[in-house]
């Protein structure tokens, strides 16, 4: 045991390893968050259901995954963190075998139910298990590693889950989960360590009298069970102009505020708020937000357009995807080795968010007719920044948090980047429909019987305008994920490097 790391996971054992075995499950529960899309039209084919009712798959896991998720912090110290780890992963692996088992809808969304509560856990307990384990000073190469789990997965999912489905069968998108929860959970066991620390810790919270937080644990469910379904639903039911979706919108924002308030005040509770009184955390927080928007928002729209405007396959349009991943691979290592030690992780975070906003905004000069190698490179331009946005902004959000808040802060951050993700793919749908209106409409002015339509029939223009008005709607999209990157990134230069004083002070400033 490293004394200057009485908190480490490791144990006797390479921390190194230990970053390896706690990096598997995350990755395979960010991977489940994405790889059932492109396998719903065969899921619901099997199981009897209507299109739109196969979408209750995604929004069941989507919903329980973001309820457990920001509560994680306070069961690692209720239950004993690797304890609760061992936990998620054994109801990760069970209920993904229920998954591929099910044999009606409602199976299979009570399946997922319970997966997305296995799954909410295993990133921010992994990730605080990882911070713990290494000093500030070496995180970063970490959390580079930990990154590759968070970042490539979403991107790999559709293009592993087509090939899975077209291949094998959809139940094999789930029964994937088996070896590697296995293999996982019988590593786990061996080489993870519980640190006496955190045992004596937990004694004494249950010895000062555990006071359960049923007001706060009810307003989790409810306030971010209704934003999650008000972000899924919301350009389906046709956004405000939806009874439901009005009473989504309001539930969430009393539930939420009211918990904010109430944690606040709690001596116990179940989500540390008070973290946000530190200045690093909260900008990190809103970085990681900002960028899990900006990556799910545009692994939603590429593929699509690919699919639906260019005439890609999908395995030519998962190609094009994957590039992104592929230089995120190579990248994410030499970003965390730079990190802190020869840039300023600020500098890294402010020139990622510049870069990637221009790659956007290029991207919305496409050409309808692009070649396959302008997508290709396209891709590779918007996915490079990720690894120097990632890694740095997950490092300075520790910065002045003291090590027993390290769970609690990873459930925090790993929420808000959740939150992120959902809100940019309802963002960019939701602007898809209404910029392809906007533009339709804009077009059909110019079709006049003066104007010349070189012998083309209305019949025959019409599927063309709708083909010209979408490709615009698309392009407004990237424009507008680009503008937000491009207004964000002076926000980093107001966070401050790792210093032995602010770990000094910083439980004085929680609490």
């Amino acid at each position: 045991m490293n004394p200057e790391l009485p908190r480490s996971a490791a144990g006797p054992f390479n921390p190194w390893l230990v970053a390896v075995i706690l990096s598997l499950t995350p990755f395979m529960e960010v991977l489940d968050t994405t790889i059932a899309n492109v396998s719903l039209r065969h899921i619901a084919g099997a199981l009897g259901a209507s299109a739109s009712e196969s979408t209750w798959v995604l929004t069941s896991y989507m919903v329980s995954n973001s309820i457990i998720l920001p509560i994680s912090g306070w069961l690692q110290q209720v239950l004993g963190r690797k304890r609760f780890y061992e936990i998620c992963v054994v109801l990760f692996t069970v209920s993904s075998v229920l998954c591929a088992a099910s044999t009606s809808l409602q199976m299979i969304i009570v399946a997922r139910v319970l997966q997305g509560l296995g799954g909410g856990g295993l990133a921010p307990c992994a990730q605080s298990m990882l911070a713990d384990s290494f000093t500030p000073q070496k995180r970063a190469p970490v959390f580079a590693l930990f990154g590759f789990t968070i970042i490539c997965a979403p991107a790999i999912g559709p293009v592993l889950g087509g090939w899975i489905t077209d291949t094998l069968s959809w139940h094999w998108i789930f029964l994937i989960n088996l070896p590697v929860g296995l293999i996982a959970g019988t590593l786990t066991m061996i080489f993870v360590h519980e640190p006496p620390l955190l045992v004596h810790e937990r004694q004494e919270l249950f010895a000062r009298g555990l006071q359960l937080d049923y007001f706060g644990l009810f307003l989790v469910a409810v306030g971010f069970g209704s934003l999650q379904f008000f972000f899924d639903k919301f350009e389906i039911d046709d956004g405000f102009s939806s009874t439901q979706i009005i009473t989504l919108a309001a539930i969430a924002t009393v539930c939420l505020s009211t918990l904010m308030v109430w944690e606040w005040q709690h001596p116990q509770p179940v989500m540390n708020f008070r973290l946000f009184r530190n200045a690093n955390f909260s900008i990190c927080a809103l970085l990681l937000f900002i960028v899990g928007f900006i990556m799910f928002g545009s692994s939603q729209l590429l593929p699509q357009m690919l699919q639906i405007l260019l005439g890609y396959s999908a395995q030519t349009a998962g190609m094009a995807l994957s590039a992104g991943s592929l230089a995120t691979v190579v990248l994410m290592p030499i970003a965390g080795l730079i990190t802190g030690r020869f840039i300023d992780g600020r500098i890294l975070i402010a020139c990622g968010m510049i870069e990637l906003g221009c790659s956007m905004i290029l991207q919305a000069h496409m050409a309808p007719d692009a070649s396959f190698n302008y997508v290709f490179t396209s891709r590779i331009s918007q996915m490079v920044a990720t690894p120097f946005l990632f890694v740095p902004a997950t490092m300075l959000a520790y910065v002045g948090i003291p090590a027993k808040l390290n769970g609690e802060a990873a459930a925090m951050t790993n929420q808000m980047r959740n939150i992120g993700g959902a809100m940019g793919i309802s963002f960019v749908t939701t602007m898809l429909a209404w910029r392809t209106q906007f533009h339709h409409a804009r077009l059909a002015e110019a079709i006049t019987p003066y104007a010349d339509l070189h012998g083309l029939s209305l019949a025959q223009i019409s599927p063309m305008v709708q083909q010209q008005a979408s490709f615009a709607a698309y392009l407004d999209a990237f424009y507008a994920i680009g503008l937000i990157a491009l207004v964000v990134w002076p926000v980093a230069l107001l966070l401050k490097p790792p210093s032995k004083q602010d770990a000094q002070t910083a439980a004085a400033v929680l609490h």
